[in-house]
């Protein structure tokens, strides 16, 4: 063990718990505690050289414990979190959302490109028939034609037979 390692360890164990007390102070429960110190202490063996020029050892530690705690804040975990109640065991199926969006889109692709980007405005973008022919820059018999024959192509669309007889659910 080198001499460094022998005052880094001294000073380790001298203040180990004040710097565990600090921490509860903090907020931490003991555990968390113990574990904030010590990663404050390995940052601060890793750069004991730079703690030991400092002309106050304990504020330059203290520092890093205060970013150590803040660092652990900052952290979102979202992993498991423990609870006395169970979730329900049944488990979404989103096979018929995936299906039905699939289908959709195949039956949309069938369409022209003007009649697409009617229904696409008057129902995906949720406008008028006005603010639609307003949007596309063309008279508004032009958008309701446009709409009433992408409607009827869709009602027949075998890509889309599935939904409208029930089939999926």
């Amino acid at each position: 063990m080198s001499e460094d390692d022998g005052d880094f360890s001294a000073f380790a164990s001298a203040r180990w718990g004040p710097m565990v007390r600090s921490a509860i102070v903090l907020g931490c429960t003991v555990d968390q505690a113990h574990d904030l110190v010590q990663s404050t202490l390995m940052r601060c063996y890793i750069k004991w050289a730079k703690v030991q020029r400092a002309d106050n050892r304990d504020a330059y530690v203290y520092r890093v414990l205060l970013n150590c705690y803040r660092d652990s804040r900052r952290r979102h975990w979202w992993g498991e979190r423990p609870t006395d109640t169970l979730p329900d065991a049944g488990v979404a199926d989103t096979a018929d959302g995936v299906a039905v969006a699939d289908a959709i889109h195949r039956a949309m692709r069938d369409l022209s490109h003007d009649h697409r980007e009617v229904v696409v405005l008057r129902y995906y973008a949720q406008m008028t028939e006005a603010q639609t022919a307003q949007f596309l820059g063309t008279s508004l018999g032009t958008v309701k034609s446009r709409h009433s024959r992408a409607m009827a192509k869709l009602a027949v669309s075998p890509h889309l037979s599935d939904i409208s007889e029930g089939h999926l659910s």
